[in-house]
């Protein structure tokens, strides 16, 4: 490992450190970093993964999800003393987890130069409705509060989390901002894939969320099903312990009515993106989906929903189509739109892959990242330039 300056990247999940963070990693090292990924030590085969880009892994213990203040507040002090060790002099955490435990913990050590990233606002933010919601955001909401306070930059990966940030008084007036476009996408990894023959395929792909829209990809297909009876319908993801989770018992049944093909979590998931002919994700809010960034690599049209994140992938009427959010029918609609016509499907396929290899390339996009983290990139920023009164060693 060279001698240069030090960066830790904080994650609470290994697989999605790598699966997302490589081309970032990548990119420090390229640049002369010496890079430490701290993640959870049930890490399986990412460890070794994540070393063979050129990083050291840190195992840290941290539930990605629940609320019981005891074994969060053991996992800071144990973050608190691996920073100790590792003497960073870039703290970067993505999550709200790793930012809001993260940023204090760096702050704490002393670590000059502390960086978070937003990559969604997720379930804290989604379920205001009940009483235990407004608790959950509130406590949110107090965390990023206290914990934003303590950065020196912040990179966002669409606008409107931008605003909303701006609106609840989370961003300070010499905090640095940035966007950048998502994770982006290996686009050879990914390569454009020619569409199979035969009657529609769609799939869906993604953590077995509600908030995904799986409920409307499945009343969906039901609808489509009714008009285009040969046309087939593809769910991806792993079950998971978020609130909002789909039950096992729900997606067996699903599969046992005969309305859906049901794959479980998918390593690589090219094969069935090969599979499809149009990839849907009715999700309620994202940050910038990557699976979208990925159907669109291989020339799928996307049918996703016009909210925040999901928005920033389509071009409307040119790479897919957006519908509304928690509307099976409008979702129905658009499915039996391109589901008629795989040609028209094609065309957008087509142009969403050159709107990738514009946009979301995985190395342009990480090469972005650093600059703004390093806070010499005044191109990409969107908010306030860095104090003045910042120390210059403190800039890296």
């Amino acid at each position: 490992m060279t001698a240069g300056p030090r960066v830790l990247l904080l994650s609470n999940d290994a697989g999605n450190l790598y699966r997302f963070r490589s081309a970032l990693i990548k990119e420090f090292v390229r640049r002369g970093y010496q890079v430490f990924a701290a993640a959870p030590p049930q890490a399986g085969p990412y460890r070794a993964r994540i070393e063979e880009l050129g990083a050291v892994f840190c195992p840290w213990d941290i539930r990605r999800t629940g609320r019981n203040p005891v074994p969060d507040l053991v996992a800071v002090v144990k973050l608190a003393w691996l920073l100790r060790q590792v003497r960073p002099d870039i703290f970067f955490g993505y999550t709200i987890k790793p930012v809001i435990y993260g940023m204090l913990a760096a702050r704490l050590v002393g670590v000059p130069w502390r960086t978070a990233m937003i990559t969604g606002l997720g379930y804290a933010f989604m379920h205001g409705e009940t009483l235990s919601g407004k608790i959950t955001q509130g406590l949110g909401w107090l965390g990023y509060r206290a914990a934003l306070s303590q950065a020196n930059v912040v990179v966002f990966q669409n606008d409107d989390d931008i605003a909303s940030f701006r609106k609840w008084g989370l961003l300070g007036r010499h905090l640095r901002v940035g966007r950048v476009n998502g994770s982006g996408v290996d686009i050879g990894q990914y390569s454009e894939q020619t569409l199979p023959p035969g009657p529609p395929v769609f799939l869906m792909m993604a953590r077995l969320l509600r908030d995904k829209g799986v409920y409307e990809f499945i009343a969906a297909a039901r609808k489509v099903r009714q008009r285009l009876p040969a046309a087939r319908f593809l769910l991806v993801g792993a079950p998971d312990s978020n609130p909002t989770a789909i039950r096992q018992a729900e997606v067996d049944g699903w599969v046992a009515e005969g309305l859906i093909d049901y794959r479980g979590h998918l390593e690589d998931p090219r094969s069935a993106l090969g599979e499809a002919h149009i990839f849907v994700l009715p999700s309620y809010r994202e940050g910038t989906p990557r699976v979208n960034l990925e159907a669109m690599a291989t020339g799928r049209a996307i049918i996703t929903t016009d909210v925040v994140g999901c928005r920033e992938t389509v071009i409307e009427g040119v790479t897919g189509l957006l519908v509304p959010s928690h509307d099976a029918g409008a979702l129905a609609d658009a499915m039996l739109r391109l589901g008629s016509d795989l040609e028209l499907a094609a065309k957008m396929g087509k142009a969403g892959r050159r709107i990738c290899e514009e946009r979301f390339e995985s190395t342009a996009v990480a090469a972005a990242t650093v600059s703004i983290i390093e806070g010499r990139d005044r191109a990409g920023t969107v908010g306030a330039p860095p104090d003045p009164a910042l120390p210059d060693e403190a800039r890296i």
